[in-house]
């Protein structure tokens, strides 16, 4: 039994309920394989993706998500909400919740509004992102593809490199590889490493070579420069070289290195397009597994499985 009601953060599951979500999850992924990609899992069920900033891969992936469930999905942006008007975020949960949903996937710039919304409304909320705090199911995937490859969590040398500062997907994928007991190590100008960082679990390398050098994956991170008030780098050309992955810096890394990326990737900056593209990467296959996991995700919250009068 899956007991959780909503899936807010990955400080909140333990490596038993990750490990219930990544077992599901390939479960999933074969569904996706099949000629008629549909199964009646969810059927009338009502999913409402509420997204109020921009995304391609994670509100599609929800999306398909859904329906390959048989679930009825609805789709929601700030722009053509009554937030425009006005309108509270503790009201459209409230409107929301009257027309009874059974699961709302929220996208917010502010950190912790879905853990507000979840307060306030019974139906099961999956952050989707909020500011730069948290992006669960984007770890779940990461540590889902991670696993696929390697057989294995435990034990394995991750990398993290980038705008670490601003990035919700690392303090996500820090807390939760190192719940799973791999080696976490970041890198990052130190303009974008922010304090106390290490209490989620991962070490500071000095530099890039030192932080790729014998691991086991290297997950690059774009520069969030929608989310600095500031320009914390001197120009994105000296950053490449600093800071971008290239086929030099990579041969530091363990023979069968996995190369991955969270995406959008500024091509060039943070990655060099023949690392992107090479056999190394499996960030495409990332984009892949994000719709077996939320299929998990909605099943787990949505399919019977959890006590009704769960917490």
């Amino acid at each position: 039994m899956f007991a959780k009601k909503d899936i807010l953060d990955i400080g909140s599951l333990d490596p038993a309920e990750i490990s219930m979500i990544l077992d599901t999850a390939e479960g999933m992924k074969e569904i996706n394989e099949r000629p008629v990609k549909k199964v009646p899992t969810l059927r009338g069920k009502t999913i409402v993706l509420f997204f109020q900033e921009p995304s391609t891969r994670t509100k599609l992936s929800f999306d398909t998500a859904a329906k390959r469930l048989s679930a009825d999905s609805l789709s929601i942006s700030q722009s053509t909400s009554s937030i425009v008007k006005g309108e509270t975020l503790i009201d459209t949960a409230k409107n929301l919740e009257a027309m009874k949903p059974d699961v709302i996937v929220l996208r917010h710039p502010s950190s912790g509004a879905p853990h507000l919304i979840a307060k306030h409304v019974k139906a099961s909320v999956i952050n989707a992102g909020d500011g730069i705090h948290a992006h669960p199911s984007q770890a779940l995937l990461d540590m889902m593809s991670v696993r696929e490859k390697k057989g294995k969590i435990k034990g394995l040398k991750i990398s993290i490199i980038g705008d670490i500062s601003h990035s919700r997907v690392a303090r996500s994928d820090i807390t939760g590889f190192s719940k799973m007991g791999a080696k976490v190590r970041i890198c990052a100008p130190q303009t974008m490493i922010p304090m106390g960082i290490e209490k989620l679990g991962c070490t500071i390398a000095p530099t890039m070579e030192a932080c790729i050098e014998d691991a086991d994956v290297v997950m690059m991170l774009r520069i969030q420069k929608e989310r600095q008030g500031n320009i914390l780098f001197p120009t994105e050309r000296e950053y490449a070289t600093l800071f971008g992955l290239n086929t030099h810096r990579l041969k530091l890394a363990k023979k069968d290195v996995l190369v991955m990326h969270p995406g959008p990737m500024n091509r060039g900056v943070e990655i060099a397009s023949d690392v992107a593209d090479s056999e190394y990467s499996i960030i495409l296959e990332q984009v892949t597994n994000g719709v077996a996991l939320r299929m998990a995700l909605f099943y787990l919250l949505a399919g019977g499985n959890r006590h009704a009068d769960a917490d």
